[in-house]
């Protein structure tokens, strides 16, 4: 009896076109990406006003550069709950005021910029679910409020890696120490 063989022919995948982009998942990557931009914002123009006093929220007069604490007023006098004495006793520590203000600055420039959406997600998660933890229970709800809602926001950014679309996060995730350090995407 003789034995038959098939052969298939395979086609490496780089040289496959990609499968065209319907106009929904066209407009699914623009509304992650304007999403990460606006939370990007967020998150610098907290970092701008703490730091310069620009008289949204932090009087010119209370200004990080001015000598004022970005972490003492609402930690001192805004913390409630259950960890209220944990927040009270790093109300004002310098190195309170340097992680917190490092961290609105990194998240928020990296979100605008596209680049380390993995890393800015997951240090943003922290610091949105330590200022909900902050003020518990929330005032209008018995347990969810915007920071949590942002928390989950962002690990959506980093899981549909949407600094690719109206970012660097393409040009970012090619350098060889992204390619070598995959989480720093």
């Amino acid at each position: 009896m003789e034995t038959m063989t098939a052969t298939i022919e395979r086609t490496p995948a780089a040289t496959t076109a990609p499968a065209a982009e319907t106009p929904r998942q066209k407009a699914t990557r623009f509304v992650w990406a304007g999403l990460r931009i606006a939370l990007g914002w967020t998150f610098l123009w907290a970092f701008l006003d703490k730091m310069f006093g620009l008289g949204h929220e932090t009087p010119a007069k209370n200004a990080w550069i001015n000598g004022g604490s970005p972490t003492k007023g609402f930690l001192s006098f805004g913390a409630a709950g259950p960890f209220q004495g944990f927040y009270h006793d790093i109300a004002g520590a310098a190195w309170a005021d340097w992680l917190f203000m490092l961290g609105l600055l990194g998240i928020g420039v990296a979100l605008l910029l596209g680049i380390g959406t993995r890393i800015a997600a997951a240090a943003g998660g922290l610091l949105l679910v330590m200022m909900w933890t902050a003020v518990l229970p929330p005032e209008n709800n018995p347990f969810m409020d915007d920071h949590l809602i942002y928390a989950g926001l962002l690990a959506g950014l980093a899981l549909v890696g949407a600094g690719n679309t109206l970012g660097l996060g393409r040009a970012w995730a090619k350098l060889p120490l992204v390619q070598r350090l995959p989480w720093l995407r």
